[in-house]
């Protein structure tokens, strides 16, 4: 009987054994952890260039306003978003005398787009901003007289 213990006694120590190194395994596959990775993205505005296509007739007291339109310039090789592109005065140069932004009104300068723009050049359309000459009528206005506004236009 001493012989049929020591025989059980072995079975059951193998068996611990092996559920050991069993649940040694399943531990090895099951662990947890945590870690930290960075990914990037690129900034397609860099390539996006937004033309005015429009062509404007010099302004004077009392013109009407003038739509402002054009396209894009899109180099990314991908397709880029754009929901809006925002016109400003940046400059105005010329003239014959004392001329500034001031004399000029920009109206609805953000201009909704909301659009895929493919790439390539002359793509997509934008439109809606209005300039005029504003009209000072007690202020002479003539250095304004060949004067030249520079518009930026800005996307997001």
């Amino acid at each position: 009987m001493l012989k049929f213990t020591k025989r059980r006694a072995f079975v059951v120590l193998g068996l611990v054994a092996a559920l050991a190194v069993a649940g040694a395994a399943i531990a090895f596959w099951t662990a947890g952890g945590s870690g930290t990775g960075t990914a990037s993205t690129s900034n397609p505005s860099t390539q996006l260039t937004v033309n005015q296509t429009g062509t404007l007739t010099a302004m004077y007291p009392g013109d009407a306003a003038q739509t402002l339109s054009g396209n894009f310039d899109n180099s990314t090789g991908n397709s880029v978003r754009v929901e809006t592109v925002t016109a400003s005065i940046s400059s105005v140069t010329g003239g014959i005398g004392s001329c500034d932004a001031s004399d000029y009104t920009l109206s609805s300068p953000v201009m909704g787009v909301h659009a895929e723009v493919p790439s390539g050049s002359g793509v997509s359309n934008w439109t809606g901003a209005t300039i005029q000459f504003n009209d000072k009528a007690a202020i002479n206005q003539d250095g304004c007289k060949g004067a030249t506004v520079h518009i930026s236009y800005a996307i997001s």
